[in-house]
């Protein structure tokens, strides 16, 4: 099992031989056998000079670092998250059904998509089968998009409008005419 190169600060104040050691015991590897492997020692002293190196500040970070790094492989980038987004948003049927109009499914790698929400086979009462493919929702995607571009608010002080108008009712008929007003509005005074 190869490493992926990676930058690493650390690596570059260890030797070729601490460089391996630390990788063995990484991929979990005992560190005697490992400590065997890459220096010459007897079998019995194997043992406490892989602990004892092992116990290095430098070969601890750099242990850290490749578990760090595995760590990180796991979790999935901003531009992978961005390109699943972009798979749903663009599939279509269009994309999974011949030129009559038939689903057609003949490559199944072409069902590796995360577009595909699901597929179902079942049996017909007359002995034939039905495929059903269901997609994922694409105006949902774009909706994540947006968010991971901050196109728009989630919050409702973003989308409204408040306004506040002052009116100065001189007179008697003109307090009526504005109370009538109010009334039809539901509003108690204006």
């Amino acid at each position: 099992m190869g490493f992926i190169p990676f930058q690493s600060i650390v690596k570059k104040k260890l030797t070729q031989q601490q460089i391996n050691f630390v990788q063995d015991v990484f991929r979990d590897i005992i560190p005697s056998q490992s400590y065997l492997i890459h220096y010459k020692c007897k079998p019995s002293a194997a043992r406490s000079l892989a602990s004892r190196l092992l116990t290095k500040a430098n070969i601890q970070a750099y242990l850290q670092e490749l578990r760090d790094k595995a760590e990180d492989d796991l979790i999935s980038t901003e531009k992978e998250r961005r390109e699943r987004l972009t798979l749903i948003e663009r599939a279509t049927l269009g994309d999974f059904v011949d030129e009559h109009g038939n689903l057609s499914i003949t490559d199944k790698e072409q069902l590796r998509t995360p577009a595909v929400a699901e597929i179902r086979t079942e049996r017909t009462g007359r002995g034939g089968i039905r495929t059903t493919l269901k997609l994922r929702d694409p105006i949902s995607a774009i909706a994540e998009h947006n968010k991971m571009d901050k196109v728009y608010s989630d919050s409702p002080s973003g989308n409204t409008y408040n306004q506040q108008i002052n009116f100065i009712v001189a007179g008697e008929a003109a307090k009526n005419l504005v109370d009538g007003v109010a009334k039809r509005l539901g509003n108690e005074s204006i």
